[in-house]
Parts: structure tokens; sequence; C-alpha cells
């Protein structure tokens, strides 16, 4: 099993900590992260949820109160006899590193999985049986957002989120936090190109349906009445929502009914109700 090896650091620009410079500074992780081949979990909670998942830290940062609780989850994993550091730092200096006061429990540098192919991706989920409900998310670009979609889509069944190119990164720090750690249980992979990509998924049996503000579009109830054996829900972005493109090459538009005056819902919310429809 991998051992914990704990160091106590007091030197914010201590080489060793790299991995944790700057963590406010969206467009620099959004860059860095993926690049490295690596994502921040963000919270106790969150990093018991990512080794569940079967992922695997490359150091873990800590205040001294958590460090006993991070040495257990750590030495709970299977796997080989290698060492991960455990740095240890009162909490102006992880303040001083991260940017931010960090309250949460811990830090950690976690090695990015690779994204699947799509068609493994459908294929391998419901435990091999096959997606039959994914979520797309069309430019999502707010973080939080697509962590809010991801917790709603692990609460509400849907077996795989899709996202595209342009997309916020689900393994965000901020969309990790936001969707509690869900975005290591409910599958996922970019979509590319799009909404080119949109015809691989008709090539595996889904009906594509855009949710859009479109006096022909079927309401959700409709297509809950209905639902075809394969759904794929596509969510817009933030302000503009689904590219007229993307709508036209869809096999269906559908609208969430409103009342009070309101003509559309923030993105998350939208998609909570259409899986809450939909399950």
């Amino acid at each position: 099993m991998p051992t914990p090896d704990l160091v106590t650091l007091t030197d914010p620009t201590d080489p060793r900590l790299a991995d944790y410079v700057s963590l406010t500074d969206v467009a620099l992780r959004s860059r860095h992260e993926p690049e490295k081949g690596l994502y921040i979990a963000e919270s106790s909670t969150v990093l018991r949820r990512a080794l569940a998942a079967g992922h695997r830290p490359r150091s873990v940062l800590v205040a001294p109160r958590w460090a006993s609780d991070v040495e257990e989850m750590l030495a709970a994993l299977p796997g080989d006899d290698s060492r991960v550091p455990v740095y240890v730092a009162e909490p102006d200096v992880l303040e001083g590193i991260t940017g931010f006061h960090v309250h949460r429990g811990a830090l950690a540098a976690m090695h990015r999985p690779a994204l699947p192919a799509l068609h493994d991706l459908l294929a391998g989920a419901r435990d091999g049986a096959g997606a039959r409900r994914v979520a797309v998310l069309e430019d999502v670009v707010d973080h939080t957002n697509v962590g809010a979609a991801f917790r709603s889509a692990a609460a509400l069944g849907v077996d795989a989120v899709l996202v595209t190119p342009r997309c916020a990164d689900p393994l965000y720090r901020r969309s990790v936090r936001v969707s509690m750690g869900t975005v290591f249980q409910v599958p996922w992979t970019r979509i590319d190109p799009w909404p080119g990509g949109m015809e691989l998924l008709h090539d595996e049996g889904f009906v594509t349906v855009a949710l859009a503000l479109r006096d022909d579009a079927l309401t959700l109830d409709e297509l809950a009445a209905d639902p075809p054996e394969r759904l794929a829900l596509i969510l817009g972005a933030e302000g503009d929502g689904l590219k007229a493109e993307t709508i036209a090459s869809a096999r269906r538009t559908v609208r969430i009914p409103m009342a009070g005056g309101v003509d559309s819902l923030n993105v998350a919310a939208a998609g909570a109700v259409a899986f809450w429809a939909t399950r």
C-alpha cells in the first residue's frame, strides 16, 4: 500500500509545493493542471471520494490538525509500496502558497486520469450494460455550474456526462468542490468535435434532445411521457444557450414550461429539472 511520508514545511516558496501555488488564478490553473497531468482535490471529503474512485495522489498538503486523518486514508489504499509526500504546514503558510484561507482539511495534487473514448464510455456505463441517459454540457464555462450539473447527474441517475471542447474543466478545483466529489463517480469524457460529434451519439442509438426556448419545442412533460430508449439531453452555455447549429442538428427540441414571468433557469438548475423529469 502507498506509505504516507509526512514532511513539515514552513516556507511557502518551497519548490516541492509548486503544484499548489496560486490556486485562485483560474486562467493559470486551467492551463497548468491539464499540461502537468494533475488536478487539485480540495477537502478531506473530496479526497476520500477521489481515492475511492481509484485516483492516486502525487502529494497532499494539510494543516497539522488534519494530518492524521490523511495518513489513515492513504494507509487504507491498496496498491504498491510507493511513498506519498504529505506536506504539513500552518494555516498562514498554506494561505501564502495557495492564495486563499484553506479551511476544508486538505488539498491533494492528484494524477489526472486519461479520458476514455466516447464509445468505450457509453458501452461501459451502468456496469457494462451501456448508457441509456446522458447529459451533454455545451460550452458551460462557469466551473460552479459544471460542478452543480455533475452533482445533479449523480443524484438523479444520469449514466454519463459529455462535455464539449470549450466547456470548463470538470476537474478544476471549484468544479470538484461544488460537485462534492461526484465528478469522480459519474463517467465523463469530452465529445470532440462539436456539434459535429453529435452524429457519434446518433450512431450509438441516442435521440439527441436540445433544451432551448423555441416556440415549436416539445414540453419537458411531453418528452417524459414518451422517453426514447437512449436519451442525450443537451444543455447550453450561460446566457446565450445552445448554438443554433446544435439545435438544428438535434433530433428534438424541448423546453421547460415556466411560470411567474420567468423565461429560463440557470443551466445547472435546468439540468436538474430535466434529469428529474426523465429519470
